[in-house]
């Protein structure tokens, strides 16, 4: 079977919808996001074989950037082409986008308010169950052979024990798995072309051929299309605003930030906090963790925190905008030099990328790289728990071994009480993502009036 570039596999609108209602669900981090893109379109709609969905999410976790958003980009391309792309990335942060946008106002104005740390502290730990659940089933569909748990759980180790950069994790993990191709090669037998559920065949089965040929024309093209796109905004304010305006600032950091962001927002996350705060002075430290708990709690990609991070420092030196503007702008263009490249990096790559999935040694290096984030997707879960559900934690040595471990003292009870709600609602009576949200911020506001 072979896939034509040039038309849709589903009616456009049909897909857009899709895409629409996906863009709701996308709490929790990575792993939610792509457990919500997992759930819709391999299980439920059968758009897409489930080896043909790791292929893909393989190339992106590659790539600088959200991964979650690439993959939406890369298999609305598969779907509906170009266009299919340019909607599912875009759906795929506009809420996201929105919701912080409103948030961050309402931080600036309310930030002291009881009622809204009250909601915020609720919805945390709602967060936290859907995130658990999401590791879950992303490691029963990746976690295939004791081989490919054992890689998750080297990954984890290195991570949350060795402190072992994420860049490293990922080329071990590759090498790991090309050798294992080579040495034995059944650990990567395949199974039928949709998983095995007994469900009917997807429209987009694992073996189908893309149409798409890879030319260095096309590359040129795109490539052309997509610096345009990125850096226009950025010249416009630096030669309308000034070249020392904090917009321009903010958009040439922010474009570089959105080179290297490999591993997820954690791992760019404390650069960009030290130069935000400790360089230009954009926020506090403390507003930086306050963003981060916000960018939490909304739809999208968590590499959307950086925002609020512009917002706020906008705010604070609008130049000649006024503050409410400035703030307007400066959150906007940093959005927009953050995920801009995402959308050039998948039509760059995916065309080259469908034509290696039958390389047996590329792919098996990919799917030890599937593997390995299973074990990094379980320590970002691991680093969220404990900064929800305690106040404070400390650096424990013991020889080579390293942790962030929480201090028991600073247990926060109703963060506690609200999380075993939240895990009853998930894994007990099943509740969707977005009841259990709403649950858990009535009892996080619920809070504020108790006595004491």
């Amino acid at each position: 079977m072979t896939i034509d570039a040039t038309r849709d596999v589903i009616p456009f609108r049909q897909a857009v919808r899709a895409w629409f209602l996906i863009s709701l669900q996308t709490f929790g981090g990575p792993a939610g996001q792509i457990a919500v893109m997992q759930r819709t379109l391999v299980e439920e709609k059968r758009w897409i074989g489930q080896r043909r969905f790791n292929h893909a999410l393989n190339y992106c976790m590659l790539l600088p950037g959200p991964e979650a958003q690439q993959l939406a980009i890369y298999v609305g391309w598969l779907l509906n082409g170009t266009r299919g792309g340019l909607v599912a990335g875009t759906l795929f942060v506009l809420p996201g986008m929105l919701a912080l946008l409103i948030l961050s106002a309402v931080y600036l104005l309310w930030q002291d308010t009881a009622v809204v740390t009250a909601l915020f502290a609720g919805i945390a730990p709602a967060v936290l169950a859907i995130v658990a659940q999401a590791v879950i089933r992303v490691a029963k569909r990746s976690l295939t052979h004791p081989f490919f748990v054992a890689l998750a759980v080297a990954a984890f180790a290195a991570l949350a024990l060795f402190a072992v950069p994420f860049p490293l994790v990922v080329a071990a993990a590759a090498l790991a798995g090309r050798l294992a191709y080579r040495l034995a090669p059944h650990v990567f037998k395949p199974g039928d072309g949709h998983g095995g559920d007994g469900g009917p065949a997807p429209l987009i089965p694992d073996d189908a051929l893309h149409h798409a040929q890879p030319s260095l024309r096309s590359a040129g093209r795109i490539l052309a299309i997509g610096l345009v796109a990125w850096w226009v905004p950025v010249a416009a304010v630096a030669l309308f605003l000034g070249t020392d305006s904090v917009f321009t600032t903010q958009g040439l950091f922010f474009s570089g930030t959105a080179l290297v962001t490999f591993g997820g927002a954690y791992a760019v996350l404390a650069f960009v906090a030290q130069r935000a705060v400790e360089v230009y002075g954009w926020l506090t430290p403390g507003e930086m963790v306050r963003g981060l708990a916000l960018a939490e709690t909304t739809p999208g990609p968590l590499i959307m925190v950086v925002q609020f991070v512009a917002f706020l420092g906008a705010y604070r030196d609008p130049g000649a905008l006024t503050p409410w503007a400035g703030a307007l702008l400066g959150a906007l263009l940093t959005t927009w030099v953050t995920f801009v490249p995402c959308f050039l990096f998948i039509f760059l790559g995916a065309p080259y990328v469908e034509k290696l999935r039958h390389n047996g040694a590329i792919s098996a290096a990919l799917t030890g790289i599937t593997a390995s984030v299973v074990g990094v997707i379980a320590n970002l879960a691991l680093y969220f728990a404990e900064h929800t559900l305690f106040g404070r934690t400390f650096a424990w040595t013991w020889g080579p071994f390293t942790a962030q471990v929480p201090e028991p003292g600073t247990l926060n009870p109703v963060a506690l009480a609200i999380t075993g709600a939240a895990l009853v609602m998930t894994f007990v009576l099943k509740w969707p993502m977005l009841r259990i949200l709403g649950i858990c911020a009535l009892l996080g506001v619920g809070t504020a009036f108790l006595p004491g």
